[in-house]
């Protein structure tokens, strides 16, 4: 065994005050499991795209008591730092939200505990809530920081630990490793009793007056109310939270509005385990085939999804045959973005300067169609902190209005209020979206045919591989690298017409690979193929999974007929996979 191992291991051991994650790795040392061994401690679970995020279990690159602990602690002594005034007046405050996984409870009110001891007041919520109320709720609390133990969409071994900024939004450079260094150079975690906490007062346990102001702010999404008195109750809404937060306010605030929501019976309920779910990601099609056959059975038109802490959000509709079709993540945000334009435009209400936001992974199309409403479209790194931190230059900067943000893996945005994803409001909007254009003959898959009529047929596939472990990273790493050294004019017969190297934050022309242009990007390990006809690649290492990621987005060179152009792309697509997967193997 490795000395460094080793030592991490009796660090660990030194330090760990639960005896279960403790006995589980002192059971590991008896049996010499030197792989299981190396794989829990060569590192320390790191803030990435979202966070902390790791498999539960003891060790130091597991996510357990020790590791929350020093992690709050870390963020603790760097949020005193940094807003020193009101650390001296005793007047720092964090908002710590938790969702349904396994020891979510236990790793939130171990935070809270932290944080009190550091002299914060800390508001906890009650019970479980959303990712997307945490965000609303540091900000009407006027919070410095805050903190929700989730792991989003990944797998029950899963948990994680989203940090949030005084914004409402997620921590974002330099403060993501202003608290990373903080968190390796804490010596001592303060902790306090929760009688203690709840003594000095600063404990505060929050729910009903949040989620009401809450509600509210979704409600105030919706724009056609007069259609949605008269009508709703026309769109029969098949709903399933995937056993995690959800069901609180999605039912909630649609049955309001009035429509007519089911919720899957099987995974209405809270579960960390997720028994009918084993991967809630509503990128998955899997994931969704319990909700599509319920919507099947009670004649439902529509089904919607968040994940477990409901920042995501999925939906399928009926298509032309009948049946329950899933609509991408790339073509919600496309069909998200015109229907909120055009709802402005109608309302004469569209910002003379208006901004939507969409990732360096996501799909293109959004930039034609906002362009058609005379509304520009911002690029930035994948992951809502870099869409939510744009939010606020907008809003600082005065001159532009924010209207809209998103990414192709089922995140949206939908105003001020919230500085992350969140599919609670995007359950809203799409309800009345569904309504709107139900009422006019259309059904979802229909609009955005009339988009594709009007701005080309757009296609996409993300295709994912993973690598667990430590050789799993030394893996990841080294295709990145080869990819890196090859220099590729052609792929699936396109022409690569720019190369655009994120991590080393610049651009070039494969013919002449030696003239580099510098962008205006963050360094971000992807790498992106601009195809001629306007079809890009990219390739990254996800930042909350082990896992390599390869975006496809295709653009029909044409404006042909739409259903000839669909299955062009389809082969194409398929094509461009095909090269890709060999150019990483190479």
């Amino acid at each position: 065994m490795e000395e460094k191992i080793a030592q991490a291991i009796k660090f660990y051991l030194d330090n760990e005050a639960d005896k279960v994650f403790k006995d589980e790795v002192e059971a590991l040392v008896r049996a010499n499991d030197e792989t299981e061994l190396n794989d829990r401690f060569y590192k320390t679970l790191e803030f990435g795209t979202a966070g902390l995020r790791g498999i539960i279990a003891g060790g130091t690159n597991r996510m357990n008591p020790l590791v929350v602990k020093r992690a709050t602690q870390g963020m603790a002594d760097y949020v005193r730092k940094a807003f020193a005034s009101e650390a001296e007046r005793g007047d720092l405050k964090v908002a710590i939200a938790y969702d349904c996984r396994n020891y979510s409870r236990e790793f939130a009110k171990a935070a809270a505990l932290i944080f009190v001891a550091n002299g914060f007041t800390c508001y906890l919520f009650s019970d479980l809530r959303t990712t997307p109320e945490l965000s609303f709720a540091i900000r009407q609390l006027h919070c410095h920081t805050g903190v929700v133990i989730t792991a989003s969409h990944n797998p029950k071994q899963y948990n994680g630990y989203k940090a949030y900024w005084s914004d409402g939004a997620q921590i974002t450079p330099p403060h993501d490793s202003g608290i990373i260094d903080a968190v390796n150079t804490v010596s001592t975690v303060k902790e306090i009793s929760e009688a203690e906490a709840l003594k000095t007062g600063r404990l505060k346990l929050i729910d009903k007056e949040i989620d009401e102001k809450f509600w509210a702010m979704v409600e105030s999404k919706i724009s056609r109310t007069d259609l949605i008195a008269a009508m709703s109750r026309n769109v029969k809404i098949a709903y399933t939270p995937l056993h995690g937060t959800g069901a609180m306010h999605v039912e909630k605030v649609l049955g309001d509005f009035g429509f007519h929501v089911l919720t899957v019976p099987e995974q209405r309920e809270p579960d960390g385990n997720f028994p009918t779910a084993s991967y809630p990601n509503p990128e998955e099609a899997a994931a969704l085939q319990m909700g599509i056959d319920f919507a099947n059975r009670e004649g439902a038109n529509i089904l919607m999804a968040t994940d477990p802490d409901s920042d995501r959000f999925a939906c399928a509709v009926r298509n032309e045959k009948g049946e329950m079709q899933i609509i991408t993540g790339n073509q919600m945000g496309v069909l998200f973005a015109d229907y909120l334009a055009l709802t402005a435009q109608e309302q004469n209400r569209l910002p003379k300067h208006g901004v939507m936001i969409r990732s360096i992974v996501s799909s293109r199309m959004i930039d034609e169609v906002a362009r058609s409403y005379g509304v520009r479209v911002l690029e930035c790194l994948t992951g809502f902190k870099w869409i939510c931190g744009e939010v606020e230059k907008i809003i600082r900067k005065g001159d532009e209005t924010y209207m809209f943000g998103f990414e192709e893996s089922y995140g949206y945005n939908f105003g001020e209020e919230v500085r992350d994803k969140d599919g609670i409001s995007a359950s809203a909007v799409c309800a009345e979206m569904t309504l709107y254009w139900q009422q006019k003959g259309l059904s979802l898959f229909q609009r955005l045919d009339q988009l594709f009529a009007k701005h080309g047929v757009f296609a996409e596939k993300t295709v994912s591989k993973t690598f667990e472990g430590e050789s799993g990273l030394k893996t990841m790493q080294k295709m990145m690298q080869t990819l890196r050294q090859t220099n590729v004019c052609e792929i699936a017969g396109c022409l690569v017409e720019k190369i655009r190297d994120i991590k080393a934050q610049c651009e070039y022309s494969p013919a002449t690979p030696e003239k580099t242009t510098p962008i205006d990007l963050p360094k971000s390990d992807v790498l992106q193929y601009f195809l001629e006809g306007g079809t890009l690649l990219c390739v990254r290492p996800s930042g909350t999974e082990p896992k390599i990621k390869t975006y496809i987005l295709y653009r029909s060179s044409t404006r042909g007929d739409v259903a000839q152009e669909k299955e062009k792309a389809a082969v194409q697509v398929q094509a461009l996979e095909k090269a890709i997967a060999e150019m990483m193997r190479s």
